[in-house]
């Protein structure tokens, strides 16, 4: 049986739109580095919305201007703009990252702002793309695009996706072992709350700094 396209509207600009490499109203306070700000699961942008596939995120890093140019160009070159469509699903670049000058001494404050990015937490989707296509037609540059990123990613659809949320809920349901991090805890083995922050306990020990830890229940 053929798929029904029936529901899918194409946008009047299907190809994604240019993102600028510094904000329009930058701002005047220099950030500090937030691990904070690329740790632990992402809230916001985990469903697919306006497409049926896309590359989602399995763990945080920053995207800087670079990144959004290679997915541009590289979605744009592979995709067919008449019967698909793509859409960000991540803001343009608004942190920034200051760096000094080779050479320079120690001291004297923050140095200037070098470049700005976009973090990005596990669990995100970095861009959304649909249309009257299958998944076989799309995953092949997505996956292209998800090696070059910064973090680990791949590409997936919506029912990937649900089927991939649904056996880390069977995993967790089923675990055999008895020894999981909510009981080693909470029964303090080894005095191990005392080099644990309340971020590890409130993630229950499946983030690492930006990395997701996906074998642990």
């Amino acid at each position: 049986m053929p798929p029904d396209y029936s529901g899918v509207v194409l946008p009047e600009r299907p190809k994604l739109k240019f993102m600028e490499k510094v904000p329009a109203v930058p701002k005047v306070r220099r950030e500090p580095r937030r691990l904070r700000d690329i740790r632990g699961p992402s809230q916001e942008a985990t469903e697919l919305t306006q497409g049926q596939y896309g590359i989602l995120a399995l763990g945080g890093g920053y995207l800087h201007w670079g990144h959004f140019e290679m997915i541009r160009l590289t979605i744009a070159r592979c995709m067919d703009p008449k019967t698909m469509f793509a859409v960000w699903r991540v803001p343009a670049p608004g942190k920034a990252v200051t760096k000094k000058s080779l050479g320079h001494r120690m001291g004297g404050g923050k140095g200037p702002i070098d470049h700005y990015v976009t973090a990005v937490k596990s669990g995100r989707l970095v861009v959304e793309v649909g249309g009257r296509c299958e998944f076989e037609e799309v995953e092949p540059f997505l996956a292209q695009v998800a090696r070059k990123l910064p973090f680990p990613a791949v590409p997936v659809s919506r029912r990937s996706l649900q089927q991939m949320r649904q056996e880390e809920e069977e995993r967790r349901l089923n675990n055999q072992n008895p020894w999981t991090f909510e009981r080693v805890v909470a029964a303090n083995m080894l005095g191990m709350r005392k080099y644990l922050s309340p971020r590890d306990l409130e993630l229950k020990g499946r983030y690492w700094g930006k990395h997701f830890l996906r074998h642990r229940v």
